[in-house]
């Protein structure tokens, strides 16, 4: 990857990253406020909760797409310390992709919502379910590409040996 799609991604992650906590602080308290003026008391807090959760994963992503991104630029991303990275992405769509359930498990029993809107949230929960482990494959990949370097590596120096 090029410096300049680097440095562009981490532009772009900055200012998303900034988004989510412009989200943090402004829009989840307005949401707050238009769940207690619609009547939405019981469910009001837990609702909260899980949005609030939901951005903390979705910016606990973002920051492990920067290191990641990070590493590629020093091509150190073919190493161990990547799997971490990967491992906590894997972690934090899955539990987003629980909140989703959650969420419309808060939202299913009486009349908050229409069925049609559990219903869409049933489904993101599964599509999220499904990109963790799209980046769980991906994981494999990444292990695999670190074996055949670690292997050419090895190879390497013993040609080296040899000559």
């Amino acid at each position: 990857m090029g410096r300049l799609t680097i440095l562009t991604l981490h532009v772009l992650l900055a200012l998303v990253l900034a988004g989510t906590v412009f989200v943090q602080a402004v829009m989840v308290p307005l949401l707050g406020a238009d769940l207690a003026e619609a009547g939405a008391g019981v469910v009001r807090i837990p609702i909260l909760v899980i949005v609030l959760l939901g951005i903390v994963c979705f910016q606990l992503t973002l920051i492990c797409v920067w290191r990641l991104l990070t590493m590629a630029r020093r091509g150190t991303v073919f190493s161990d310390d990547a799997f971490r990275w990967v491992d906590l992405i894997i972690g934090a769509v899955a539990a987003a992709a629980a909140l989703l359930v959650a969420l419309g498990v808060v939202l299913a029993p009486g009349e908050v919502v229409a069925p049609g809107v559990v219903l869409l949230i049933g489904g993101a929960a599964v599509t999220t379910a499904a990109v963790a482990l799209v980046v769980l494959v991906m994981r494999t990949l990444l292990a695999q590409a670190v074996a055949r370097d670690a292997e050419a590596r090895h190879l390497r120096s013993e040609l080296d040996e040899v000559i």
